[in-house]
């Protein structure tokens, strides 16, 4: 069997997100089928300037073929296009928000349509994007969606819900996402599953060499990701400064992660930058637990490996996504104003038997959806699935042939 992933960017140095995601599941599938990626020569999501070369090249053992972005995006016309579409798009604006949402590279999608007898499925990273829309439609018939979607508004807007009916079959990454899906594309006759992802999980984690290298003692909140608004991370801040302003407490807030907005300068706010993936874990091993700030999740991955790493999470509770998975992992707390946020955080702090519990759960949870046997499995069974129903398919065709 042969597979294409499909997506905006790809790199061994792009550290998270439905890239990361894509990353992880095309090398974990090519112990069961040959795998090839097709994407861009973006690193940056910004702007999708060109940064590696175009053609081919192998990363971790995976063919990785790029494409040209034609035009960058201009991120002031594209917000000033997002608000247009959100507020009163019709399908042409919408059309024209795709190719400033980009990246455009209209090279991969007709090398999609020239090649499509070369695999047997092309799975879809991200539902939002140029490579995406027009290659899912151009593919539909071996086309696999993974779309990522967050509760932002976007997923409503005309294209996207007869673009969820289209594909053979759709990946989801949590139950939240699959219903609003459902809900806004009427596509249950589409076969899907939740999968999600698994994690590259580290040989063995160091909590107390994280403490010396970076010269951090007692108590620390931990949260890694980008540092951004759209995270959640200039509340986390507003929050956590109160919370030790109210209670003095000594627990330190401690981020890895590159920043694109300001970080308060307070002493109890320690920002490491980027830092190398085992290093995250040993600041897991470390913290006393993280926290996870953001509104807008499809699956939230450093959640998975803090509960792996059997560490309780404070979660944003108005992130459908992250409540559920709170709820269902019994691995977290959550919560939707500041007074919440008050009282779960000292629950958190001071009760360190809740922690434990809490962060054994996870790691119980962890082990049941997330091992790799397990997503493997989700992943080989669907597209066995959709050989059936193809098979079906054909079958009736050819009886019905005169």
């Amino acid at each position: 069997m042969r597979l294409a992933f499909v997506v905006q960017r790809y790199g061994l140095d792009i550290a998270g997100g439905a890239e990361y995601h894509c990353r992880l599941i095309a090398e974990h599938m090519a112990r069961h089928a040959e795998v090839e990626v097709l994407t861009t020569c973006a690193a940056d999501y910004i702007t999708w300037a060109n940064h590696y070369p175009e053609g081919r090249e192998v990363l971790n053992g995976i063919p990785v073929r790029r494409f040209r972005v034609k035009r960058p995006r201009d991120p002031v016309r594209f917000a000033d296009w997002t608000d247009r579409v959100l507020r009163r798009g019709d399908e042409q604006e919408c059309l024209r928000w795709l190719e400033e949402e980009g990246p455009f590279t209209p090279r991969l999608v007709q090398y999609l349509e020239k090649h499509a007898a070369d695999y047997d499925f092309v799975f879809f990273f991200s539902y939002r994007y140029y490579t995406t829309y027009h290659g899912l439609r151009a593919l539909r018939d071996k086309a696999l969606l993974v779309p990522t979607a967050e509760d932002d508004g976007i997923y409503r807007i005309p294209i996207f819900p007869p673009l969820f009916r289209l594909p053979r079959g759709i990946v989801y990454n949590s139950h939240e996402e699959r219903a609003m899906i459902e809900g806004v594309a009427d596509n249950r006759h589409v076969p899907g599953d939740v999968v999600g992802v698994g994690s590259a999980l580290p040989a063995s984690m160091d909590g107390e060499a994280f403490r010396r290298r970076h010269g951090i003692d007692g108590p620390f909140i931990l949260y890694v990701g980008r540092i951004d608004e759209n995270k959640g991370c200039r509340q986390l801040f507003d929050f956590f400064r109160r919370y030790r302003a109210e209670t003095s407490s000594p627990l330190k807030l401690v981020l890895i992660g590159k920043a694109v907005i300001p970080i308060p300068p307070d002493p109890a706010i320690v920002a490491l930058g980027f830092q190398p993936d085992q290093e995250k874990w040993d600041a897991l091993a470390a913290c006393d637990l993280l926290s996870m700030p953001s509104r807008y999740e499809s699956l939230s991955m450093v959640t998975l490996e803090a509960w792996w790493a059997e560490r309780p999470v404070l979660a944003n509770g108005k992130c459908a996504v992250l409540r559920g998975q709170c709820l269902r992992a019994n691995a977290g707390l959550y919560y939707s104003s500041y007074d919440e946020f008050h009282e779960a955080l000292a629950l958190l702090e001071g009760k360190p038997e809740l922690r434990r519990a809490l962060g054994g759960n996870g790691r119980r949870y962890f082990d049941a959806h997330y091992a790799w046997d397990v997503v493997e499995r989700k992943y080989l069974d669907l597209m066995a699935r959709v050989q059936a129903e193809n098979a079906a398919i054909a079958a009736r065709h050819e009886a019905a042939r005169p």
